[in-house]
Parts: structure tokens; C-alpha cells; sequence
């Protein structure tokens, strides 16, 4: 059976909310364009905490908000805002401006703060949640002549439906990394005994994870056909144990470094309602070993031309919670990198912490668009036309004035 990420979870509600951020497997899509700048949008599932990633310090409301979680300032940015210590790495980058940072934007997304509504509206970009769409980065590519699907490599299929569509694009995917405790599976087995597909699921990404055959290429329909595979079976070095999300940046960065225009993946363990301080820094320093995998990967000529675009799909409540953690919100952050990015700067027009000024009292209020953030960008770098963008790639969006994300 062909393991769908959407099918998997949607059959697990005992299991808990967190596994609509945890995918099972996430795969790297990418496809070839006849532009010579690169794009890189990477998506966090699960939430991400934008007002803990990018610390707004100077708010008079935030200590008070976060007692717990605003006991370290973190690192000092601009007088105002201060970045999670565990982005450190990633300091040089902000002080040669190739790292930036967007705050109190989301997508048109509110109030059912669903993981799965609200990754559904991110990758496609369009209101009108449960009807089958394409999403908005293959619709880019609808645009465009000349665009053609790379060869991709493949163990299992993921749900990346922002690339999804008309447009040819193929997958790879590492092998997937899902660590269960012995109970742990005993327990899913003893609940999903009753449920043979769900059972069924479970046991291929059990057999998935701890696989250790080799890797093979698929085409963008799964063909194992020499046409749809460059040629039949090649080698690709499996993603180290706990490493998964670097062999995705380093797949991309190669790749980047040749015909490929766009690139984009998912990274989990965003979802942090308790002991936030432990998850959302293991989830940092998965996000920055990836800028620096694929800044090292594609090399200084072509980074120069890059532009990563990291988003999730709601953020945060600006209150912690009683269990060291925040819960599911609304205004958020972005992360941007690249040569291609005008950094050193945060972008995004801060609405304040005091009560009044929240969204339904609870949450950051959105100021800002994650869809005209990123149309912006994308106008930048492709050259596809205001009016598209508006009207084909993210339908209904009004893009104000250009906010000057590139060099």
C-alpha cells in the first residue's frame, strides 16, 4: 500500500495531536525552472512559537506573559528583539545580513487552530479548507515554460501538498525515522488490532524506520522504469539515524547546485505544550543545521542567489501554559536566509502584548500575511508577474507594497 502521511494520522486520534506534527516521512520535493535564482520554503510543522524564537524583550508585557520561558533574553538582534539561544549558530549569518526574521504574520487561518486546517490552508495557500487543491508553489510553476521534474529519490511517499499539482515535480525521501519504545508499540498494536488499514500503516512505517535496504529512485508516478529513473538504480548514503532533516538539506543543496530552482521540505517538532524550553530547542537546531547544510551545500556562488523561506501554521499563545509550553494560536513568525535576502533586520509591523490589542485576548495579533511575505519573494526572484501572483498563485491575495525582503 502506498503510506499517505494525511491517511496515517488522520486514523490515529488516540494518539494525540502531537503526530500531526511528526511525520512519519518528509520528503524533500524539487523541481527545475528557467530562472536562475533558487527558492527554499521550508515547513515547520506543528506550530512554531514565533514570540519565543524571536524574543520581543523589549515589549513591557513579555516578561510578564512568560515568566518561565522569558528567563533568558536570549541573543540581542536589534535593541528590541532577541533571538532563541539555541539559533546561535546562525549568528554570523544575521551579521552578514543573510538572516531575517518576520514577526506577527500567519495565514488567513482562525480560530479552530487545527494542525491539520491549518498545514492544509499553508501548502495551498487558498481559503475553502476540505476540497482537494493544488498547492501554491506548483502553481508558480504552472506560469512558467520550460519548467521540468528532477529525478527523485524515494523509500516512501509523503504529503507534501504545496508542490502538488499539474506542473511535474518529483520526491525524495531519507528513510523514515519513527522511534516507538517497546510498550509504545505494544500499546498501538493492542489499539489498532481491531482496524486492519490502520494496523497495516503502522507495521510499513514500523518496517520503514528500521529498514536497512538500500535506498532506490522513483519517478514522480513511482516508476521503476529506467526512463523514469535515470538509468535504473543508483546508491544515495542513508540519512543517519536522528540526522534525517541534514541529508534533506544536503539532497537540496545538491541538486540547487544544478538545474534545480526549488526546493522544499518539512521539518517536525514544532508542537511544544509542555516543557517548551527542552522541544522547541531541539527543533532550532534541527532548523539551523539545515541553513548551514545547505548554505555549505550549494556553495557561495549559487547562495548568493538563494532565498530560504522557513513558515508553520499558526503560532503561539503569548501566555506559557501550567506545564512549561504555550498552546495553539495565531500570529506567528518566518525565518528567512539566504545571499538573496536582504538580512539583519526584522521585519513585520509588532502589534504589542497588552490585552486589548491580542487577538481574542490570548494570542499574537497578525499584522502581516505569510502568503504576501512569501509572493513578494518569489516576485523577486522568478519574475512572475504582480497580477499572477494575486490572482493564480495565492487567489484573493492583495500584495501592499513591496517590503524589500531581497538585496
Amino acid at each position: 500500500m502506498t503510506l499517505s502521511r494525511r491517511k496515517f494520522l488522520t486514523r490515529s486520534g488516540l494518539l494525540g495531536c502531537s503526530l500531526a506534527a511528526s511525520p512519519l516521512i518528509t520528503p524533500v520535493s524539487l523541481a527545475a525552472a528557467p530562472w536562475d535564482q533558487r527558492l527554499v520554503v521550508i515547513i515547520l510543522r506543528g506550530g512554531m512559537d514565533g514570540l519565543d524564537v524571536i524574543r520581543p524583550y523589549g515589549d513591557p508585557g513579555f516578561a510578564g506573559l512568560r515568566p518561565g520561558l522569558a528567563a533568558q533574553t536570549g541573543l540581542d538582534l536589534d535593541g528590541y528583539f532577541a533571538m532563541h539561544p539555541e539559533l546561535a549558530p546562525l549568528m554570523p549569518l544575521w551579521r552578514q545580513e543573510e538572516l531575517g526574521f518576520v514577526q506577527a504574520v500567519s495565514t488567513p487561518y482562525r480560530d479552530r487552530r487545527s494542525h491539520f486546517d491549518g498545514q492544509d490552508l499553508l501548502e495551498a495557500g487558498t481559503l475553502g479548507l476540505g476540497e482537494r487543491r493544488d498547492g501554491w508553489l506548483n502553481r508558480l510553476l504552472q506560469l512558467q515554460s520550460g519548467v521540468a521534474a528532477r529525478t527523485a529519490f524515494a523509500i516512501g511517499h509523503g504529503d507534501l501538498q504545496l508542490l502538488h499539482g499539474a506542473a511535474p515535480v518529483s520526491d525524495w525521501s531519507p528513510d523514515a525515522d519513527l522511534a516507538l519504545s517497546p510498550q509504545a508499540e505494544h500499546l498501538a498494536g493492542l489499539l489498532m488490532q481491531e482496524d486492519p488499514l490502520f494496523s497495516e500503516a503502522l507495521s510499513e512505517a514500523l518496517a520503514l524506520s528500521q529498514s536497512d535496504g538500500e535506498e532506490r529512485i522513483t519517478g514522480a508516478a513511482g516508476s521503476d522504469s529506467a526512463e523514469g529513473t535515470m538509468g535504473g538504480m543508483m546508491e544515495m548514503p542513508r540519512a543517519t539515524r536522528g540526522k534525517a532533516h541534514l541529508k534533506l538539506a544536503e539532497f537540496a543543496a545538491k541538486q540547487l547546485r544544478g538545474e534545480t530552482r526549488i526546493a522544499s521540505f518539512s521539518l517536525n517538532g514544532w508542537d511544544t505544550h509542555s516543557n517548551q524550553k527542552r522541544s522547541l530547542g531541539a527543533a532550532l537546531k534541527r532548523l539551523s543545521g539545515c541553513i548551514w547544510a545547505l548554505k555549505r551545500g550549494v556553495g557561495r556562488s549559487v547562495w548568493d542567489k538563494t532565498a530560504v523561506v522557513a513558515m508553520t501554521e499558526f503560532g503561539r499563545t503569548v501566555r506559557e501554559n501550567g506545564t512549561g509550553g504555550t498552546d495553539h494560536g495565531t500570529g506567528g513568525a518566518m525565518v528567512l536566509a539566504g545571499g538573496a535576502i536582504r538580512g539583519g533586520r526584522v521585519y513585520g509591523r509588532w502589534p504589542g502584548l497588552e490585552e486589548a490589542a491580542l487577538y481574542n485576548r490570548r494570542d499574537l495579533m497578525p499584522t502581516g500575511d505569510v502568503r504576501e511575505v512569501t509572493a513578494w519573494i518569489m516576485r523577486g526572484l522568478t519574475g512572475t508577474r504582480q497580477s499572477d501572483l494575486e490572482q493564480q498563485v495565492f487567489p484573493g491575495l492583495q500584495m501592499n507594497q513591496d517590503p524589500g525582503f531581497l538585496r
